[in-house]
């Protein structure tokens, strides 16, 4: 018997199959994915039918319609399914270890930081750390004080709000999520958030005026009545604008930061100052609200107060990662250049391995002239992120913006 019969070739992974996605892709594009079906002897289509024999659910975000209701295609196959038909249902991290492409794969659940995802998804930076606050969302890891957020958790959130935003129903959702929870076991847990994140829309941004859409932060007119709140859901009723002691003052430092917190989510900056300086009022010392009350001065549009304070967080604790990039960016704004990179700096030698840092130390290299320096760190950027705006910003860059992202 000759070598040729002992080892034929081994057929391509698709070879034979039909294969179609639904869902939005963590990985790549829908396009990019259908050149990899091609690639490996199978044929990509668009629409679902009676020959499709793979159906891949991409997982950024959970498959669901505009109505609530798991996508058409999964709908179409779970049922032909139930009749015997012969598809295959697979995870888009499944089908990628299918194809040996352990690299995606990977990047299907990779970390990042609050202000890439705020980047990434287009989020309020302020709306991830609330989600984290409120119980709806856990850091995957932390470093110092910096969280680091599963991408998918935060993407598949953000679609139930907006589902919820629209209108579609609780009873809906749990429905389409049982559905899916046949292929994602792990659609249980939005199951059990769902009631949390209903009354983080309806309660959490609902103040003496109006409702406020917890994405846009838009007012919206409330013609329903409300529901009586329990004790222990009623808002904490502060005073702002008084110049009475604090220990004449209703209120604990906890109470006048949860306001604040509120205040500067409703757009209200200057009642958010006032709240967080009672705050610290009662609490002197606390990092991290005068990270808030930093942020807060910011937003009236008092950077160099906002500086001072952000320089007050770190002389608290000096390993506040985000209070040093804070800087670092203001610095930058002010184009004190030499001063935010030595801040950049701090932030990577307190933690050699935070994207925000690098992509900022490289901004600020490049603006001062110093492209060489800055290469590395668009460069190592891009190890931790090759999909958002970020990095499409590091590979602008580097001189490669058609360089394939994900």
């Amino acid at each position: 018997m000759s070598d040729r019969a002992l080892f034929s070739p081994v057929p391509p992974a698709l070879a034979g199959e039909r294969v179609t996605f639904t869902g939005v892709l963590a990985s790549m594009t829908h396009a990019q994915a259908a050149e990899l079906v091609e690639q490996h002897g199978g044929e990509a289509t668009t629409h679902a039918s009676r020959q499709t024999s793979i159906l891949v659910v991409g997982e950024e975000g959970w498959p669901l319609e505009a109505d609530g209701r798991p996508s058409q295609k999964f709908q179409q196959v779970r049922e032909w399914r139930s009749f015997g038909a012969n598809v295959r249902v697979l995870r888009e991290s499944d089908w990628l270890h299918l194809l040996g492409l352990s690299d995606r794969h990977g990047e299907v659940h990779r970390l990042y930081t609050p202000a890439m995802l705020g980047e990434m998804l287009d989020l309020p930076v302020a709306l991830i750390r609330r989600w984290e606050r409120v119980g709806l969302l856990k850091a995957a890891k932390r470093v110092l004080r910096l969280p680091y957020f599963d991408f998918q958790e935060v993407a598949r959130l953000r679609r139930l709000a907006e589902l919820l935003d629209s209108g579609v129903s609780r009873d809906e959702l749990e429905a389409s999520l049982s559905a899916l929870a046949e292929l994602f076991p792990e659609a249980g847990g939005p199951k059990a958030n769902l009631a949390l994140l209903a009354r983080d829309s309806r309660v959490f941004l609902r103040d003496e005026r109006s409702l406020i859409e917890p994405l846009s932060g838009q007012r919206v007119f409330d013609f329903d009545e409300q529901e009586p709140l329990s004790e222990a859901e009623a808002p904490v009723s502060l005073k702002i604008g008084n110049t009475a002691s604090p220990s004449e003052t209703a209120g604990s430092a906890t109470d006048w930061f949860a306001r604040g917190c509120s205040l500067l989510e409703d757009g209200d900056a200057t009642g958010a100052v006032e709240a967080f300086r009672m705050a610290l009022m009662l609490r002197p010392g606390d990092a991290e609200c005068q990270f808030c009350l930093a942020d807060a001065l910011y937003r009236t549009g008092n950077a160099a107060a906002a500086l001072e304070r952000y320089y007050a967080v770190v002389e608290t604790d000096r390993k506040y990662l985000e209070a040093w990039t804070q800087i670092g960016c203001l610095h930058a704004e002010r184009e004190e250049l030499d001063a935010a990179i030595a801040s950049f700096r701090i932030a990577l030698d307190l933690h050699p391995d935070y994207p925000d840092a690098h992509l900022h130390l490289a901004e600020a290299l490049h603006a001062s002239g110093r492209d060489g320096e800055a290469e590395p760190h668009w460069r190592q950027y891009l190890e931790f992120d090759r999909r958002g705006p970020w990095a499409d910003l590091a590979r602008q860059r580097l001189g490669r913006p058609d360089e394939e992202s994900g």
